[in-house]
């Protein structure tokens, strides 16, 4: 068995999680196990199948064997309910687990969430972990992504580290690059400004693919180049990520979900959670917010309806070619 100091473990293996595992397996040399552990088996499996040959590989069952048997432990969960499970279970959470292995032994642990996770619950793992009788030893890092699905399988993500102990940025920074571009791994400040930082991003983003969607349909009722329209956008004042990058009218981009009939990019219902994300924290922090609301309506509208359902969220864009005037 390797020790712990060459061993990492990651928890979470879906649609994010997956790519970015596979990703740390590749980069990691063949002298580091790889841990995973995930609620599917069938994602078990067809890891361990897609890593042969990248270097050691083991299944573990829970957070608890995760921090026993690596001193740094990455999850990709869903949601808030996970991450409570994953981190603060009393059985078979990672804080368990640490406070059971370091009455022992006196290694240094690192153990990050790398989800997009409501800011209280990262603040309450924080909390929780600075309480245990462990918190010497364990640093707890939120570190959550930005990139989408297809970053994540090119290994292109960009991560927003937020943690009390700026002493091991250099180790988890070197941890992340595996599964993203090094130079797109900012430390944001403590506990809780990763995921501030995260959940702002997303804000904007979602509300610039409405907007964008809106002007593009607009020159499309106005039977416009929609081409030439979008490279004359690139180079002007409207210029953002959504038109240059996961342009929202089918066939103006290659490879990008609008061209896919809007699969495997970032579901519309996910674009509203991180949105309302955004919005409470506004609230939470006294911030005034005008565009979040009736985005927000937008959002919940298309995702009710069947045609658009589970569908990337650029397809606001077919939505609202499709929509009746109001």
């Amino acid at each position: 068995m390797a020790s712990p100091d060459k061993t990492i473990a990651f928890v979470g293996l879906g649609v994010m999680g997956y790519p970015m595992a596979l990703n740390l397996r590749k980069g990691l040399d063949s002298s580091y196990t790889l841990l995973i552990c995930d609620v599917v088996p069938d994602a078990i499996t067809r890891f361990q199948k897609d890593a042969e040959g990248q270097g050691p590989v083991e299944v573990i069952k829970s957070g608890y064997e995760a921090i026993q048997k690596a001193n740094i432990v990455a999850t990709m969960l869903p949601d808030a309910a996970a991450v409570k499970k994953v981190y603060l279970d009393p059985t078979n959470g990672i804080l368990a687990g640490a406070e059971a292995t370091l009455r022992e032994k006196k290694e240094k642990k690192i153990i990050m969430e790398c989800g997009t996770i409501e800011t209280s619950t990262i603040l309450e793992v924080g909390k929780a972990t600075e309480a245990s009788s462990a918190a010497s030893q364990v640093t707890f890092v939120d570190a959550p992504v930005s990139g989408g699905p297809m970053g994540a399988q090119d290994g292109t993500l960009t991560f927003m580290v937020g943690t009390n102990n700026k002493d091991v940025f250099p180790t988890v920074k070197s941890t992340l690059a595996h599964m993203g571009k090094e130079e797109s791994v900012f430390l944001c400040g403590d506990v809780g400004a990763g995921t501030a930082f995260k959940v702002i991003n997303n804000y904007l983003s979602a509300i610039t693919s409405l907007a964008a969607s809106e002007a593009l349909n607009i020159g499309a009722k106005m039977n416009l180049d929609l081409s030439l329209l979008t490279d004359v956008i690139n180079v002007s004042g409207g210029q953002c990520w959504v038109t240059s990058k996961s342009n929202p009218v089918p066939g103006i981009q290659a490879n990008v979900p609008s061209s896919r009939d809007y699969e495997g990019g970032f579901r519309i219902e996910l674009c509203a959670k991180v949105l309302k994300m955004g919005s409470d924290l506004a609230e939470m922090v006294g911030a005034r917010t005008i565009l979040d609301k009736p985005t927000l309506e937008a959002f919940a509208e298309a995702k009710n309806d069947e045609r658009y359902k589970g569908k990337d969220a650029r397809v606001v864009y077919k939505w609202l070619n499709e929509s009746e005037r109001k």
